[in-house]
């Protein structure tokens, strides 16, 4: 059976090994710096995961772009496909990975615009001041 090759493009018979597809697995391999290995590594790592559960315990389990209605917003406590930002990436600042004012719980879709930069660091740190300093953190915003 003939299928079409993710790695060249070109139509191959299915039991074919392409050689392109080693040379794009290296590539990948290359392309995580010894930086990037440790900043994968360190979203593995125990104290990630305890952090990243107490920023989302501390936002109270919902996005803080959603519940503040920013840009993309479909559901004003959106509480599915969570994930923790770090506002200030890791690789530009490795020592402020753990601090919670740079830590905020975002859905998917935030995130992303998150890292494009579509929403803009100078809100989201605010945000996260915000929810660091409340006493007693609202259930959404």
């Amino acid at each position: 059976m003939l299928n079409s090759c993710q790695y060249c493009g070109r139509i191959h018979d299915k039991q074919y090994i392409c050689p392109q597809k080693a040379d794009r697995q290296k590539e990948r391999r290359d392309n995580r710096s010894k930086s990037n290995a440790r900043i994968y590594s360190f979203h593995r790592s125990t104290h990630w995961k305890e952090k990243s559960k107490e920023i989302r315990q501390r936002d109270n389990y919902c996005c803080q772009a959603c519940a503040r209605e920013i840009t993309g917003t479909e559901r004003t406590y959106e509480t599915e496909s969570l994930s923790v930002h770090h506002i200030i990436p890791l690789a530009e600042d490795w020592n402020r990975r753990l601090d919670n004012d740079i830590l905020i719980t975002l859905c998917r879709k935030h995130h992303e615009m998150a890292e494009k930069g579509e929403i803009k660091r100078k809100l989201l740190l605010k945000i996260a001041q915000e929810q660091e300093n409340s006493n007693d953190y609202p259930v959404c915003g």
